[in-house]
């Protein structure tokens, strides 16, 4: 089966979007636990800072970035869209409902 690209497209929008959201988590957790550092308690645990980094990720990661979570999302509607449309003709020929 031949790869469309929309589907190419949509691969890559919800990479990137995935990347943004896994950048995101390793640099706050890099800030609690530098912060931590910096604030003088030495045996701050690195899993201690990214439990924290994932809580306080998951909604500012919605809020910056949504242009990329929409265009993710858009891109999966039209590929999730084409397969419909895609599915809907095949049934219709094997129906022998058109001549296309």
């Amino acid at each position: 089966m031949v790869e469309k690209p929309q589907t190419g497209r949509m691969v890559a929008d919800v990479l990137a979007y995935l990347v943004a959201r896994l950048l995101l988590v390793g640099v706050l957790a890099a800030v609690i636990f530098f912060g931590a550092r910096a604030l003088g308690i030495g045996e701050f645990p690195v899993v201690i800072a990214l439990l924290f980094a994932i809580v306080i990720a998951l909604p500012l990661g919605i809020w910056l970035f949504a242009p990329l979570r929409r265009r993710a999302t858009a891109s999966i509607a039209a590929v999730d869209e084409r397969r419909r449309r895609d599915r809907a003709q095949l049934q219709s020929r094997l129906r022998g409902d058109g001549t296309s």
